[in-house]
């Protein structure tokens, strides 16, 4: 027995240093990840300006031809990089996934947990699993050719009847195309996250005790209401956490945007129907043709898009922490009226 607890002296230390270690190495890869982009994007960042942010136009210049020399860095003449519509439809794609996904997702999970039989909720649950891992390419290459085309030809020619022509709605009476654009895109992203948030409520919702939800029925409140004001509140903190899962996969969604979105540079979207871009199928569509550039200026600036679409994601990951600590002290109601 005292050599056990020695050897156990021992390793003390030794598993002291591999836990730091561990919950170090998140940290420094975060930091690294950070810095490289950073170094790789000051070139850009230095001839670009505050303009990359208000500019629209996505103009490389003559790659193949003269260089110019602007604040001691060499780039193709006339190369001219505007993000604003990069970043609006990154934003507004993810928006339209959230707004989406999150009720869906709740109420499936809801629905699975309170509702279904358990053999049922079983299969319904590794559905949703074997959703969660469809590669993004497939679902990319069914919103093009199955679910884009009938958006456009079905769903958009109803709401345009029906919608009433105001300034505000008028958002959603334009061409739709042949089915690539805004909407579809964040629909698509909308398909993505559902089974990530409804899996993961799933989960939560299993966790939550039985006798609270018991005693709110007892005390007079409807299903609806324990839903809504046991449920959901006993796991709030958890569900805010899965949305920003989902809402982490939306931004970074690379293939499957690329291939509903139309992939088109330099322009603002006008409806809900315009073909655009986002900051991760730009990256993903012309890193090919920026290796091309002699200056690598393209390159960089692919870097410094990236590094915003990253910060983008830090914000949204720290917004989420601090709601999360907002609503975990939330009190539980406990009856009608009380």
């Amino acid at each position: 027995m005292a050599g056990t607890g020695r050897r156990s002296a021992r390793g003390g230390p030794a598993i002291r240093w591999l836990g730091a270690a561990g919950a170090v190495i998140p940290l420094l890869s975060l930091v690294f990840v950070l810095g490289v982009l950073l170094i790789e994007a000051l070139p850009a960042i230095n001839v670009n300006g505050l303009h990359f942010f208000t500019g629209t136009d996505w103009n490389p210049g003559n790659t193949y031809g003269e260089s110019t020399v602007t604040r001691g860095v060499e780039h193709p003449v006339g190369a001219y990089y505007g993000a604003l519509p990069l970043i609006v439809g990154t934003l507004a794609t993810s928006a339209i996934a959230l707004v989406i996904a999150v009720p869906v997702s709740i109420g499936a999970a809801l629905v699975i947990v309170e509702r279904l039989p358990k053999r049922v909720a079983s299969a319904v649950g590794m559905v949703l699993e074997l959703l969660a891992g469809i590669p993004s390419v497939i679902v990319g290459l069914w919103g093009a050719m199955t679910f884009g085309p009938f958006i456009a030809h079905h769903v958009a020619p109803l709401i345009a009847r029906t919608a009433p022509d105001v300034p505000v709605l008028r958002y959603f009476r334009g061409d739709p195309g042949h089915g690539e654009g805004l909407l579809v895109s964040g629909l698509v992203l909308a398909v993505m996250i559902i089974p990530i948030i409804a899996s993961t409520s799933r989960d939560l919702i299993r966790q939550v005790p039985l006798l609270p939800r018991e005693g709110a029925i007892a005390l007079g409140m409807t299903e609806f209401e324990c839903a809504r004001r046991v449920t959901l509140p006993w796991v709030s903190s958890g569900i805010i956490g899965a949305v920003v899962l989902g809402l982490g996969r939306a931004l970074g969604e690379t293939m499957a945007v690329a291939m509903v979105s139309g992939a088109v540079l330099g322009t603002m979207p006008k409806d809900i129907y315009s073909t655009m871009t986002t900051i991760a199928a730009t990256v993903v569509s012309q890193l090919d043709s920026a290796m091309t550039d002699f200056t690598n200026f393209a390159v960089k600036t692919l870097a410094e898009v990236s590094l915003v679409l990253m910060v983008i994601t830090l914000l949204t990951n720290v917004a989420a922490q601090l709601l999360v600590r907002r609503v975990s002290g939330t009190a539980l109601p406990v009856g009608r009226g009380v």
